[in-house]
């Protein structure tokens, strides 16, 4: 399964050893107990390995999750969390069937780049109180969690616990700048381990762990709530997979040569949530915090983030009572470690200097992850980039006045073609014509100089909306109010659908004023000014096709 077996494999261990705590302490989050997130840290990331699309990600229960979980624990009991669970599991499978994971890669980098820098400041401030050896405040943002953990810590400092996860965390960083392929986590947390407990050191330790996993049942299933719990499951299928793919996406930014299929990621999580539940688990996403150990430990293939799950397996049924002595501080450094590695430096300062509109996408994605939550952040940053995106857009739309040249078409005097260009004006529309550029234009065509004739050439307009043909409606309505003919020349074939729906060009067309080409609406404007006798009579003059 993977070129380098035994680096996988220390990898997998790597991330068994932290994904361990996590699971216990999201599962008592959640409500369902600790037993619930270890089934779903072994079997949802056994399956999301296998079948998911992405060599390196590593899925369990999340704090992110959680946070969605505990009102569907309040409203519908642990039946409702499971059953939700299996209804998310066949959404996601839907939506890999139906190939919603391309659109993932629409996500713009600044917005992946800010919500890869908020989820490393959640992670770090979330191992605060561990760090510190105080208990977890109660609460559900971090940022106030950290400091009401800091301040407990204040009134009564207990310091071996801040030594163990400084030395983890010091230990990690130097190291891996030396040797970045050695599992310098695993050995950071040996070595606290043996340490605290040679020196009967007063830390907290990961303590009793259940003696294995229940057996698969359906017993939890309810056809009567399948109805009220169906919004849920589409919340809950909806941050699983944003949460997955994202996570997968940060996994292709910090290793090398690696990138995931999305498709196949959402299927892969399909059959994690749909099985997870039996076991008496709850829904699982992709897990940036195990997912970042995991490649930082060196991992090359999805047998690390199988290796996890089954070493997780080995634990729960074998090894839990040495798995216990673990502090919480050690594992709290590897976190800290994990959380300052997962920001690219110079992926921030290259992205901070590209453009402005960049900056400030990745700095809103970035607070809105750490003040909000991962699903309102990354929709912030994309209504953020999109709006930006449209008023450059916008911006690129052009109204420019061209002149009637005299082989446009031919056959008039050099009096004459100075008389065309008194009367005759031809503006040349580039570029998209939407609602966001629609406003510019119609204050740009309503300042036209005084004339008897606009011709609008439209071969060069890439996109029209509704608004966009509403707005050329109205100021074609204001430049004849104004005793201007409009003709129109060169409207490409998908456009006449919006300008014919709205009547935009119903009455001009009528009128024999819509034109293929311009050479056409020029001939057509001058025939016009010769019946009204701004031009001379001229009876050799030919039409050009």
């Amino acid at each position: 399964m993977g070129r380098r077996p035994r680096r996988d494999l220390l990898a997998g261990l790597t991330v068994a050893i932290v994904a361990l705590p996590l699971a216990l302490g999201f599962g008592i989050s959640s409500g369902m107990g600790a037993e619930a997130g270890l089934a779903t840290a072994v079997v949802a990331g056994a399956l999301a390995a296998v079948f998911g699309g992405s060599g390196l990600q590593v899925s369990g229960p999340t704090g992110a999750m959680t946070v969605v979980l505990v009102p569907i624990m309040h409203q519908h009991g642990a039946s409702g969390v499971l059953t939700v669970g299996v209804l998310a599991g066949l959404l996601l499978i839907a939506l890999a069937l139906g190939r919603a994971g391309k659109y993932m890669a629409l996500v713009p980098a600044p917005v992946v780049e800010g919500f890869t820098i908020g989820i490393a400041c959640v992670i770090g401030l979330q191992q605060i109180p561990a760090a510190l050896g105080v208990p977890t405040p109660a609460g559900d943002k971090v940022t106030m969690v950290a400091l009401h953990a800091a301040g407990d810590f204040l009134a009564q400092p207990h310091w071996w616990a801040v030594a163990i996860a400084a030395t983890v965390a010091v230990l990690m960083l130097v190291g891996a700048r030396r040797r970045p392929t050695f599992p310098f986590s695993l050995v950071a947390v040996a070595l606290a381990t043996v340490t605290a407990e040679l020196a009967g050191l007063p830390v907290t330790r990961i303590g009793d762990l259940p003696a294995g996993l229940p057996a698969p049942s359906l017993s939890f299933l309810q056809l009567s709530a399948l109805p009220s719990l169906l919004t849920p499951a589409i919340a809950v299928a909806a941050l699983a997979a944003l949460e997955s793919l994202l996570s997968a996406t940060v996994a292709d930014g910090m290793s090398v040569n690696h990138k995931h299929d999305p498709d196949r990621e959402l299927f892969g999580q399909g059959l994690a949530n749909l099985a997870a539940p039996l076991f008496g688990g709850v829904p699982a996403t992709g897990a940036i915090a195990r997912t970042a150990v995991n490649v930082r430990s060196g991992a090359h293939s999805r047998l690390a983030a199988l290796a996890h799950a089954g070493i997780l397996a080995v634990i729960v049924f074998t090894a839990s009572g040495l798995v216990a002595r673990i502090p919480l501080a050690a594992l709290a450094g590897v976190l800290l470690a994990t959380s300052i590695r997962m920001v690219e430096a110079g992926s921030v300062k290259a992205m901070m200097r590209s453009t402005r509109g960049d900056a400030v996408v990745l700095v809103l994605t970035a607070i809105a992850t750490l003040v909000l939550d991962l699903v309102q952040a990354v929709i912030l940053g994309l209504i953020v980039a999109g709006a930006l995106a449209l008023r450059t857009i916008a911006r690129n739309v052009r109204l420019d006045a061209m002149p009637i040249r005299p082989d446009l078409p031919g056959d008039h005097t050099d009096q004459e073609h100075a008389l065309l260009a008194e009367h005759i004006v031809a503006y040349r529309l580039d570029g998209p014509l939407f609602f966001a550029a629609a406003h510019r234009f119609l204050l740009e065509l309503s300042e036209v100089a005084t004339v008897s004739v606009v011709i609008l050439r439209m071969s060069r307009v890439t996109t029209i909306d509704a608004s966009g043909a509403l707005v050329l409606g109205d100021a074609i309505q204001r430049l004849e109010r104004r005793g201007i003919i409009v003709y129109i020349s060169g409207i490409r074939d998908g456009h006449h659908q919006p300008l014919h729906a709205l009547g935009v060009i119903a009455r001009l067309d009528n009128a024999g004023r819509v034109f293929a080409t311009t050479p056409e609406a020029i001939s057509a404007a001058r025939d016009q000014l010769r019946r009204v006798g701004v031009l001379p009579a001229s009876p050799h003059h030919a039409v050009p096709g």
